[in-house]
């Protein structure tokens, strides 16, 4: 096995000394152009790879930890893509690691990222406490991205769920739709659930069908923001003595698996009933699917999540902030009029 480049090696290959070689590798004052561009040369040609652990001992591994629920939402990819764009031409590294939507699974991965000394988190929808969220921003700096509810300890990056719900309730109102339905994330914690993405979703759901004078039709079907919960709720749905015209799931993925099961019932989209989803993904807007959906921005939230997370590293002291976006429709072919007798 070949021996790993040092600094020393480097050093000696371009006849500097090793401090010369640290300013060079932190960006700090006091190295001449001159004396980058020797360094900097050496570095290429000896293939010298900074230790991330020795990095760490002094002070930073210019690495974010970037928590995901789970990897089979392309919605965090488009929050993956607005990190490490605005992260682009710095010395920062992004690591991801999935939290697979469980407070012991996203435990271990926090506890992983921070024992590596990362030098701040993303975290995107987490489901731990906030008693757990706020130490370990008190250990770390940390960004929460996707979970309402202000904290003296980390910055957030949030959508106008309830206003992103209720685009879609008054859209398809406007199409003639009574009986619109709404498949939810059943949550376990009560404790949480004000801040959940999921329960702005669902309460913004019942208030615009009760702004427009539809509350007699509100249902919910309570299942998860998966593929098969979508499936799933949109059965049990459709087994109502009155079926619904439209559905309104809360997460695109859901919208698959509900799109799924009302094609196994022999029905039309949107000739039947009406789909609408929430996040605006790839899949939204691919051809043969051609998703109604609510685009909140996802590369918009990586990018402010970045941007907040370098700016907690550059200043643990200042003030947390809040960044709320506003949601936007974007409508295709899964939606349409009802039909007269609806």
């Amino acid at each position: 096995m070949d021996k790993r480049v040092t600094i020393i090696d480097v050093a000696r290959h371009a006849q500097v000394s090793t401090t010369a070689v640290s300013k060079v590798l932190r960006n700090a004052y006091g190295a001449s152009p001159a004396m980058r561009a020797k360094v900097q040369q050496a570095i290429a040609e000896l293939g010298y790879r900074p230790n991330a652990a020795a990095r760490g001992l002094r002070g930073q591994t210019y690495t974010i930890g970037v928590m995901i629920p789970e990897l089979r939402n392309l919605f965090f990819a488009d929050i993956i893509d607005g990190i490490t764009a605005q992260l682009g031409g710095t010395d920062y590294q992004v690591l991801i690691a999935p939290g697979c939507n469980g407070e012991k699974e996203e435990a271990r991965v926090i506890d992983a990222m921070t024992d590596r000394s990362m030098d701040g988190l993303i975290l995107i929808a987490p489901v731990s406490s906030k008693k757990r969220l706020t130490e370990v921003a008190r250990a770390t700096p940390t960004v929460v991205v996707g979970r309402h509810g202000s904290s003296p300890t980390y910055d957030s990056v949030t959508d106008d769920d309830v206003v992103g719900a209720a685009l879609v309730v008054d859209h398809l109102a406007d199409l003639g739709h009574r009986r619109i339905a709404h498949i939810e994330h059943h949550e376990t914690d009560r404790v949480r659930l004000a801040e959940m993405p999921n329960a702005q979703r669902a309460n913004g759901y019942r208030e615009a069908m009760t702004r427009r004078g539809l509350s007699e039709f509100i249902d919910i079907a309570s299942t998860s923001y998966t593929h098969e919960g979508g499936y799933v709720g949109a059965k049990q749905l459709l087994t109502r003595a009155e079926r619904p015209t439209a559905v309104f799931a809360g997460a695109d993925v859901v919208a698959l698996g509900a799109l799924e099961a009302i094609a196994e019932a022999g029905l039309s989209v949107p000739g039947d009933i009406s789909v609408a989803g929430y996040d605006n993904s790839a899949l939204a807007s691919f051809g043969p699917i051609s998703l109604t959906s609510v685009d909140q921005d996802g590369r918009q939230m990586g990018a402010d999540a970045a941007r907040l997370v370098i700016g907690r590293i550059t200043d643990r002291e200042r003030r947390t902030v809040q960044v709320k976006l506003s949601p936007t429709l974007a409508v295709r072919r899964t939606t349409a009029r009802a039909a007269p007798h609806t």
